[in-house]
């Protein structure tokens, strides 16, 4: 084959090339990809938990409850869906999330080199503690808004704090596991009296003003004053005016 044909081979190359770059150039002025409002991650198979409509659900109590029947074990099933974004191994490389080994205890944004947001950099003075990972793995979007994290969150405390205390024994220096606060003192009955206040005495009690009557007597009873309402002893009984007239006139027929 002479330079001739070569020369052909090559100014076919170079014409298809330039079509080639020619097309990328057009379409890329036809079609512009929309720019995401948010950048964030998308974790593969972890969906957002909804809750059920139903009745208000009740308050949580605070992570120190769940973690004394908290789980490690079960925490590393759990974290299994984090591990597409995060590594816990000691030493071990970032991967589109920060290493967490050892991130119980310390500050936000603790892996050195890794590009946090900018959200999660303002808060790099404050410590992960129970409270904070707590607060963190119900809705990171919550806890710090403006992230990059799009992990919607664990909302059963039960799991959250078996995650916590996985990620806590990731550590050459593990937290000390909190003591379980008090209960509330639960509430007293309807009816009861402050305390303090004497309660009423039934009437007829003796008492150091009214003392127990003697045997065979009746209990003294106040009777209140009579009112304009009470009726007026009729002038002809007994008793009345007419008594008095009624005697006389006996009294004087002897």
């Amino acid at each position: 084959m002479d330079s001739f044909e070569w020369n052909k081979i090559a100014g076919w190359l170079l014409t298809a090339a330039i079509a080639v770059l020619a097309l990328v150039l057009v379409t890329g002025e036809i079609y512009h990809p929309p720019k995401l409002a948010k950048p964030g991650y998308v974790v593969e198979g972890v969906e957002e938990e909804t809750p059920a409509a139903g009745p208000a659900k009740a308050a949580d109590k605070p992570i120190e409850f769940y973690l004394a029947s908290g789980s490690a074990e079960k925490g590393a099933e759990i974290f299994k869906k984090c591990g597409a974004c995060h590594n816990n191994d000691k030493g071990g490389p970032a991967a589109i999330g920060p290493n967490l080994y050892g991130v119980l205890g310390g500050p936000h944004a603790h892996m050195a080199g890794f590009p946090y947001s900018d959200a999660m950099l303002a808060t790099k003075n404050k410590t992960w503690g129970w409270d904070e990972i707590n607060q963190w793995l119900t809705s990171p979007k919550a806890y710090i808004p403006g992230n990059k994290m799009a992990f919607a969150g664990l909302s059963k405390p039960q799991d959250r704090a078996d995650v916590a205390l996985f990620l806590n024994s990731k550590s050459d220096k593990p937290l000390p596991i909190p003591p379980v606060p008090a209960e509330a003192a639960a509430a007293a009955p309807a009816g009861t009296p402050p305390t303090g206040t004497p309660a009423a005495t039934p009437p007829g009690t003796p008492t150091s003003a009214q003392p127990s009557p003697g045997p065979g007597k009746a209990p003294d009873v106040a009777v209140g004053p009579a009112t304009a309402d009470a009726p007026k002893q009729p002038q002809d009984n007994i008793g009345g005016p007419a008594a008095h007239a009624v005697g006389t006139s006996k009294t004087e027929g002897k």
